[in-house]
Formats: C-alpha cells, sequence, structure tokens
C-alpha cells in the first residue's frame, strides 16, 4: 500500500480509517488545517454513530490509501465535535468576487500527503453534496483576504476559473456554445461569399460574351459574296453559258427530225 503524491481532501474523509492494529475508526468527518500557511495538518474519524467522540490523526500518521481504507499508524488523538467546529478551515467557505459577490463556494481541495502543502482548491457553484456537479480549479495566488468562512478575490465570475469536472448540465451549455459559434461563423462565411457575389455581378461576362458576338456578326464571310462573283464567278458563269449552247448546237446537228 502507497501514499500517492497528490490526493483530494474528499477521498480522504470518504474512507474508513484502519488502524496497525486492525481497529475500525470510522469514516472521516472533518479536515484539521493551518491556513496562514494552505497546509492540511490532519484530518478526524467518527468511530461510532452512537458516540460525541471523535479521533483525530495527524498527517505524518498516513500510511496509505486504498480504494475503500485508508491505514494509519499509532494512535489518535480523542476530542470532541464541538471543538473540532473551533478549527478554522476554509472548507464550505463563501468565494466572494472583486465586487463583494458570491459566486461559488470552496469545497474541496488537492493536497501533498507527505508534506501536507495544499496545491490548490475546488470550487462549485451548487450544492456540493449533489451527484454530478462542476468543479473549478481555484489556485492559492488567486486569493486577496481570507477569513473562516469567506474568501476574497479579484475574479470577476466563475467563468475565469478553469474547469476540472464538468457536470451534466456544463457539459451540456459548452456544447450548445460551441455550436452556436460554429454555425456564427458558417453564417459570417456565407454573408462574405453573397456580398463577394453582389460586387461581381455574373452580367459583366455576358457583356463581353456579346461583344464577341457582335464581333463575330461584323466578320461575317458572306460579306464577300459579291466579290467573290464579281472576281472569278463570272468568268465561270460564261464558260458555263457557252458549253450549254456548244452542247444545244451538237445534239441539232445529231438528232435526225430536225
Amino acid at each position: 500500500m502507497s501514499v500517492p503524491e497528490q490526493c483530494l481532501l474528499s477521498d480522504l474523509l470518504h474512507h474508513r480509517v484502519l488502524c496497525d492494529q486492525g481497529i475500525d475508526h470510522g469514516l472521516g468527518n472533518t479536515a484539521w488545517m493551518h491556513l496562514p500557511c494552505h497546509r492540511l495538518l490532519g484530518w478526524s474519524s467518527r468511530p461510532s454513530s452512537l458516540k460525541l467522540s471523535r479521533h483525530v490523526w495527524r498527517l505524518n500518521q498516513l500510511r496509505g490509501i486504498g480504494s475503500q481504507k485508508v491505514f494509519v499508524k499509532g494512535d489518535p488523538s480523542v476530542t470532541d465535535q464541538q471543538t473540532l467546529d473551533r478549527l478554522p478551515s476554509l472548507i464550505d467557505a463563501d468565494l466572494l468576487n472583486k465586487n463583494g459577490e458570491r459566486i461559488a463556494s470552496i469545497v474541496d481541495f488537492v493536497f501533498e500527503p507527505r508534506t501536507g502543502n495544499i496545491v490548490h482548491y475546488l470550487v462549485s457553484r451548487s450544492d456540493p453534496r449533489l451527484p454530478g456537479t462542476s468543479r473549478w480549479c481555484f489556485t492559492i495566488d488567486k486569493i486577496k483576504d481570507q477569513q473562516p468562512g469567506m474568501v476574497s478575490s479579484d475574479l470577476l465570475s466563475i467563468d475565469d476559473l478553469p474547469l476540472v469536472k464538468a457536470s451534466v448540465r456544463q457539459d451540456l451549455l459548452r456544447r450548445s456554445k460551441n455550436w452556436r459559434e460554429q454555425l456564427q461563423e458558417i453564417s459570417n462565411k456565407a454573408t462574405n461569399r453573397l456580398e463577394g457575389w453582389l460586387e461581381d455581378p455574373p452580367w459583366d461576362d455576358s457583356i463581353d460574351h456579346y461583344d464577341d458576338s457582335e464581333q463575330l456578326i461584323e466578320n461575317d464571310p458572306l460579306d464577300d459574296w459579291d466579290d467573290y462573283f464579281e472576281e472569278g464567278s463570272t468568268d465561270s458563269l460564261s464558260d458555263s453559258k457557252k458549253t450549254s449552247f456548244r452542247f444545244s448546237r451538237d445534239q441539232e446537228r445529231e438528232d435526225p427530225w430536225i
């Protein structure tokens, strides 16, 4: 059993704590944090639903994380829930934008189990207990002021943060936005082509074609028909007449009835 380099607080709290003596200390329920350094010091578990006592574990007691169990070494510190509620924490704190308006709430964070340093927080717009809710990554450098229950930032909207986990509704909205952008791009291309077609009317080519046809008509070879008859056809016609006249005289001479 090994400890990962990074882990979610929710994964740690949703596992049952099992010590090296094989005793089940129940599910985790509360994080023990040091807010000025953004560091996780430990967590607590609830050994029984009938008892008010809580078992507190230091982070250096963590020895491994399984699919459903967390393995620890050593004995826990025993306290109650009222004492744990007085410990400072940013979980469930309201995230405010630059105008002081609530835009989300901090519901989880990613930390390094060997050092306890918090890498970044995860915020949600809706109730985090609802299944399939979206998560946005909120880094520590965006925090302007903090106190238990409230965190101020320089953000204007939660959409300024990168989306880590999208819900079904958020995924549908993102796809719808992409479809609208694609349709708008297609519409713009069609509009540009239509404007270009109107600027260059197709009848310009027909006018050029009409001019060429007129030029062809002007160069009609039949215009030289008279010249043909004037130059060579007259002699040919005279020769044909002479031949026909000679043939008729010869025929008269040979016809016995004439």
